[in-house]
């Protein structure tokens, strides 16, 4: 069965060109592809949708076509927008974009449908770099071509990719890709093809180049250069910051569903490394929140510790001896707390709704254990980075980091003590751990150096530099407990005394 292709025109005051543009579409296609053509004329001033419904009344054109008319003009991305929308809403497999002036070739329709054809690219560019001096002698102005490469070169840089060029506009996506993005919440201005660049990398979707031949005319350019490239750089620095979990954008979000945040912190400074360090050899401990059971694996291979795990996603079984599915936010799981040496509870508390009841809870099991002691973290909502973004105005949440959206309380070192102590756990020792410097930077000599640096500063003065707290705690006596040891030993010396007499 033959895949089916919607060739999408976007035009705007293009009576003299847009004839030219369909007609140069081959026949050929017809061969390979299923094909329609829909022409959106953005509001345009001159004749554009005239001449375009006469094009698609001719019998004999080789393809049907669809001309449609924006009463208000949507911009450049929210015109992309309407015909992606139509493209999913009609079931077509593949949508290719062309520009209604003339600028990008359509007798290269082929080469670039052919890698979606053929399955191993979810979206093909047109790119005019790929053949040395192409751009200047199809008459690219120079300064546009400066421009171009300065700004893919920053881009391949904050996004770690490697393309010739990003600002081309000819280009083809799989239908089910657009499917997978957020493309709707994208700028209905020019430099929506980078953000939608942006959305398919985070989206792990493939993406492969085809040298195009460039070509300019005598087309009139409606894009501001410097407001452009200033647009450009605002969306690639706002994706970068949302990869360190700095930032918070909503056409970001569109990591593929089984990615996970969460990775274990053993080779550096951390509430997992404090708590394999801390841990005696041989202990039982329960690990409320294990994850993927990462630390019930350190624990059982370097402590010979026997590990319970307990957590709302299930846990790889050979990384521990037991594991309960529980969700904390419904409260504690019906474990007996009083068998185990060690509770942690590695940066879970945030993520309760509420907290206070469920220290408190946590308290009155292990206080049936006088020598168990509980390891737990959090994160520190007054670091630096965290005031610096407060006084500029910003307070994002992100996928991960402190301002995580999926965390329900924030806390501070002495609203966190506070925590503890009130609901009844003496704090034996209290730790600031620095930022997970490797987790963005890979680990490398200038991520472990910025972790100890972090780390000085935090012994320092660990309100403002520690980016996490991580204590030790074990539960007071409840007065249940007191008053049955004041009894007891009531009776002992009661019995000492009569014994005297």
């Amino acid at each position: 069965m033959k895949p089916k292709v919607l060739v999408f025109i976007v035009a705007y005051n293009a009576e003299k060109t847009i004839d030219n543009v369909v007609r140069r579409i081959s026949p050929n296609l017809a061969e390979w592809y299923d094909i329609e053509i829909l022409i959106i004329d953005d509001a345009s001033r001159d004749s554009t949708f005239v001449r375009s419904h006469f094009i698609s009344k001719e019998p004999e054109f080789a393809f049907p076509i669809c001309a449609l008319f924006n009463p208000v003009n949507q911009g450049y991305g929210g015109n992309q927008k309407l015909g992606y929308h139509y493209a999913i809403k009609n079931g077509f497999d593949i949508v290719a974009l062309l520009h209604g002036d003339g600028q990008y070739p359509p007798e290269r329709l082929a080469e670039l449908l052919e890698p979606l054809r053929k399955g191993y690219a979810d979206a093909a560019f047109g790119s005019r770099m790929l053949s040395p001096g192409g751009a200047l002698r199809g008459g690219m102005p120079l300064y546009k071509l400066i421009g171009n490469k300065v700004l893919t070169w920053l881009e391949n840089r904050m996004l770690h990719t490697s393309l010739s060029e990003f600002h081309s506009g000819y280009r083809a996506y799989s239908v089910r890709a657009l499917e997978r993005i957020p493309f709707e919440r994208n700028t209905n201005d020019f430099h929506f093809d980078t953000e939608i660049i942006i959305q398919l990398l985070i989206a792990q979707q493939r993406i492969i180049e085809v040298p195009i031949p460039t070509y300019y005319g005598d087309e009139i350019c409606h894009v501001n250069g410097l407001k452009y490239a200033i647009n450009v750089v605002r969306a690639v620095s706002r994706a970068w910051l949302q990869d360190k979990s700095l930032f918070y954008d909503r056409r970001f979000d569109c990591a593929p569903s089984g990615y996970s945040p969460y990775t274990p912190k053993f080779t550096y400074a951390s509430p997992h490394k404090y708590a394999l360090e801390h841990v005696q050899p041989g202990s039982r401990v329960v690990d409320l929140g294990c994850a993927g059971g990462y630390m019930g694996l350190a624990l059982r291979e370097n402590k010979r510790c026997s590990v319970t795990g307990v957590d709302v996603s299930p846990a790889r079984e050979a990384h521990l001896d037991a594991f309960y599915f529980h969700d904390l936010s419904d409260g504690l799981p019906d474990v007996d707390f009083s068998q185990y040496d060690f509770t942690l509870m590695l940066d879970v508390i945030e993520h309760l709704p509420r907290p206070e009841r469920f220290l408190d809870q946590l308290r009155t099991k292990l206080a049936m254990n006088p020598s168990a002691e509980l390891i737990i973290s959090t994160a520190n909502v007054g670091f630096f980075v965290t005031r610096l973004m407060l006084m500029l105005g910003q307070f994002n949440y992100g996928k991960r980091g402190i301002l995580d959206l999926t965390h329900s309380r924030l806390f501070t070192f002495a609203s966190f003590r506070r925590a503890l102590d009130q609901a009844g756990f003496i704090i034996l020792e209290t730790r600031g751990m620095p930022a997970p410097y490797p987790l963005a930077l890979g680990e490398n000599w200038f991520s472990i150096f910025l972790v100890a640096a972090n780390g000085f500063a935090a012994s320092v003065w660990r309100g403002l530099f520690a980016y996490q707290i991580c204590m030790r705690v074990k539960p007071r006596p409840s007065l249940e407990t007191l008053l049955q040891t004041a009894r007891e030993e009531s009776e002992i010396r009661v019995t000492s005394l009569e014994a005297t007499e």
